[in-house]
């Protein structure tokens, strides 16, 4: 069937609001179809999230509190030029803001500082510690600093009397051994807490919260062998820059860690080929987009450090060496690459006036980390004190990303027309990061397009997102089932905007 007069490849291509609250930091969805365009095109647009996110505490958190909205709102723009310089080459720009994150906490929860209340090691991490202590310990030792605790002279005769009596006792009697075994654990969990005193007092003032954005300009040649077919390729320059602060019990002793990432740049491509028959609206296109490294400067401070300057005891309590500690001292860079991705998008006329429209995205989250320098040279001090013996990632994910939205979109009359769609995404693993603690979602939009000329349109579009829910890790837990939050029933909203021109 033919298409009309209003150009419907244009609007089901262009519709706002399509990929805004994606898995891991997945924001744009980095679509090609404004390049993909016929003659000359221009757009500029404009996309806006209001999500709501709250959870409760769970897991190895040892309270059960409610968490308020951690999820911040926020807005970013778009805008490609696209021009046709010959019958069979093209060119074009594109610029999007690809991956992102926005939160903060708020309320008494584990992500929030309490000082004075909040401590390096949890009870439970006191605990495991101390009985890590004691296991090596032999019955003769555990008697004598059983007997040292209660005052006991051990040089003298009559102590060595009391030693060899209560050393038999506690061979022969399991009741007497569990009584001497639990004060001498209890002495220990004791010294550890006080060892831990100063480092206690020092930890972070303030909320957990991250910003993190990016900017992509894309540059494409394309070339048209024939008219259905479209190759096409160009380099990527993109920057990132963003700032992260971890507070409350959750973090032990990250309570107090800042970082902040000066904006930089990296420089990646993409590829990729389409083929469209317009006069029934059939399009099909496959972009490719690669990693981009980037060596950023990250300025890292944690407040904790003080006090584990002045306190060697802590060290030794923490079971870190001096000469460890210093690589922690030493400066480094921090190696930051986003993912690569395949779009795939789909279009075709199904009636009069009436097309159907797909997109698939896969994103490599699975590969992806942040590791600052100084958070990853300390995870590997402290890993062995949470079975991370190689240390730990601030932020990780343990699968990739596929997502789909699909929908049908008519003409109306030569001024307006309309799209309904809906949307999935896996998520990229569960449990997930405490900064950015949903898996997947399931959506429905709605869409509108004006066209106030042949030439011009003006579109806009809602989506609501159904959250998917998740359990939210810290980097110390990142790789097992442990888990400090759940995050349920939550929702958002997203808006979109876009101008369009032909020419």
């Amino acid at each position: 069937m033919k298409l009309k007069t209003l150009t419907t490849a244009i609007l089901f291509a262009t519709l706002p609001a399509t990929s805004i609250f994606a898995a891991a930091l997945d924001r744009s969805g980095q679509s090609m179809s404004a390049f993909l365009q016929p003659d000359n095109y221009f757009e500029a647009g404009l996309s806006v999230l209001d999500p709501t996110v709250e959870g409760r505490e769970a897991g190895t958190s040892e309270t059960r509190r409610n968490i308020e909205d951690m999820g911040e709102d926020y807005y970013f723009p778009s805008a490609a030029l696209k021009l046709q310089l010959t019958d069979n080459i093209s060119f074009g720009l594109l610029y999007d803001q690809p991956f992102g994150a926005d939160a903060k906490y708020h309320g008494s929860n584990v992500f929030v500082s309490n000082p004075g209340a909040d401590t390096v090691l949890s009870n439970a991490s006191v605990t495991n510690l101390a009985n890590a202590t004691l296991k090596p310990l032999s019955a003769e030792q555990r008697v004598g600093l059983a007997l040292k605790s209660q005052g006991v002279d051990l040089t003298s005769a009559q102590g060595q009397a009391i030693y060899q009596q209560t050393l038999t006792a506690y061979n022969g009697s399991p009741e007497a051994k569990k009584k001497i075994d639990d004060g001498v654990l209890a002495g220990i969990e004791k010294t550890v807490k006080g060892t831990l005193a100063p480092i206690d007092a020092g930890l972070g003032k303030g909320v957990t919260q991250v910003e993190v954005d990016t900017q992509n300009l894309s540059m494409i040649f394309g070339f048209q062998p024939i008219k259905n077919i479209n190759l096409y390729g160009g380099a990527a320059y993109q920057t990132i820059k963003g700032k992260v602060s971890l507070r409350g019990q959750a973090y032990s002793l990250y309570n107090g860690y800042d970082a902040s990432i000066k904006e930089t740049g990296g420089v990646g491509w993409l590829a990729g080929a389409s083929y469209q028959i317009p006069e029934i609206a059939l399009k099909a296109s496959i972009t490719y987009r690669s990693e981009i490294d980037h060596d950023v400067s990250a300025v890292e401070t944690l407040s904790a450090e003080s006090a584990l300057d002045s306190n060697p005891a802590v060290l030794t309590a923490l079971k870190i060496t001096e000469e460890d500690y210093k690589k922690i001292k030493a400066p480094g860079k921090t190696k930051i690459t986003t993912p690569q991705s395949v779009n795939l998008d789909l279009q075709t006329g199904i009636m009069e006036n009436t097309v159907a429209f797909a997109n698939i995205r896969w994103v490599n989250w699975k590969d992806f980390s942040i590791q600052p320098h100084k958070f990853g040279e300390i995870s590997k001090l402290v890993g062995p004190l949470v079975k991370q013996d190689k240390g730990f990632n601030l932020v990780e994910y343990s699968d990739d990303q596929w997502s789909v939205n699909a929908g049908v979109g008519r003409k109306l009359n030569d001024k307006w027309a309309g799209t309904a769609s809906v949307g999935w995404d896996s998520g990229a693993g569960d449990p997930v990061s405490t900064l950015g603690p949903t898996e997947g979602y399931w959506n429905v939009g709605l869409g509108v397009q004006f066209n106030p000329t042949p030439a011009t349109f003006i579109a806009g579009g809602v989506k609501y997102f159904w959250l998917g829910d998740a359990k939210a890790q810290t980097g110390a837990q990142a790789g097992g089932s442990e888990y400090v939050a759940e995050f349920t029933d939550n929702n958002a909203i997203a808006y979109g905007l876009k101008l369009g021109y032909k020419f």
